[in-house]
């Protein structure tokens, strides 16, 4: 697909209320994008920025589907393999945007671990 193409189909992904194909379009050429965003239409242009605002920020698959394992397990009270995973994927829930994916019963043992402080 060359440039013409990629900015007539994220145009009309963004028109046709298509968000996750504009984003998806988005996130693999943001490097053609940057040098040519004014070729998006206004609405194209203002996800554009939300994403390229985002990229880093955003938790990977791979981490979701690590948080709701320690989901799974703080809901199914697995004490041994919930403390095998708190303390191998210690960076993801000392982040704070990880804190909106987990369970009432995972925050809670977190906080009675002293590994999260969730009302801070």
């Amino acid at each position: 697909m060359n440039a013409q193409e990629l900015f007539k189909a994220i145009n009309q992904c963004v028109d046709e209320l298509d968000f996750i194909s504009a984003r998806k379009y988005m996130e693999q050429n943001k490097t053609l994008l940057q040098r040519g965003k004014h070729r998006l239409n206004r609405n194209a242009q203002e996800l554009f920025q939300f994403v390229t605002d985002r990229g880093g920020e955003q938790l990977s698959q791979k981490d979701i589907n690590m948080l709701h394992a320690i989901n799974r397990y703080a809901s199914n009270f697995d004490i041994r393999a919930f403390k095998l995973i708190v303390k191998d994927q210690a960076p993801l829930i000392s982040r704070k945007d990880s804190l909106m994916y987990l369970n009432d019963d995972a925050k809670t043992l977190l906080e009675s671990m002293n590994a999260v402080s969730v009302n801070a």
